[in-house]
Order: structure tokens, then sequence, then C-alpha cells
């Protein structure tokens, strides 16, 4: 594992992911990121609790937060900027990665 930023938080989203990570009962290392096949542009952002590392983990350290990155996934990601939004009802972590070359019209898919 090594200590690399490829991935880096704004203030706000190390700020919800602090108290996101808090709340857990559950002995955690922090916030796994990955990528899955899906929707209509090929590529979706996944997000879970990282239980334990694994070996090829890329590891990000954001202040109080870390993020594990799957191995297979930094091609991906590498670059790109984790923020948190509120708007009217609705909030969300949102992510503005250099390495895109298009997203689906409802945001939730991308493809490189």
């Amino acid at each position: 594992m090594n200590d690399i930023q490829i991935m880096t938080l704004t203030d706000k989203a190390e700020a919800q992911l602090k108290v996101v990570l808090a709340k857990t009962e559950e002995k955690i290392l922090g916030l796994r990121i990955g990528i899955t096949n899906t929707g209509c542009n090929g590529l979706s952002y996944t997000m879970d609790y990282a239980r334990e590392a694994k070996e090829d983990d890329a590891i990000v350290n954001s202040g109080d937060v870390r993020l594990l990155i799957d191995n297979d996934a930094i091609k991906y990601v590498n670059g790109t900027e984790m923020d948190w939004e509120e708007q009217g009802l609705e909030s969300r972590f949102t992510f503005e990665n250099p390495n895109e070359k298009g997203r689906c019209g409802c945001g939730s898919s991308f493809h490189v």
C-alpha cells in the first residue's frame, strides 16, 4: 500500500466524510472508492466502508479521513476531486474527474 495523492477532497467533502465515518459502529479503516460498469455511459463511482486494506490499494489521507482506492479504479480516478454539495433538499458527494470524456444526462455515469 502506498500513500499517494490520486484523489483530493474539498474541505466540505472531508468534513462530511468525518461525520459519516464517525457514525459507524464497526471498526473501519476509511472509505473505499471504486468503479463499476453501469449506467448509460459505462462507469460509475462506488463508495463503501473499508473494513480492511488490500495489498494493492492506493491510500489517500486527507486530514482525519482515509480513502482506500481499489487498484482497478486508479486509472479512472487519478486527479479526481471529491466534493460535497447541498442544493435545496438534495445533498450528495460529487466527483470532478479530469479523465472524463463524457457524462450521462442525469450525471450518474461517465466514460473515459
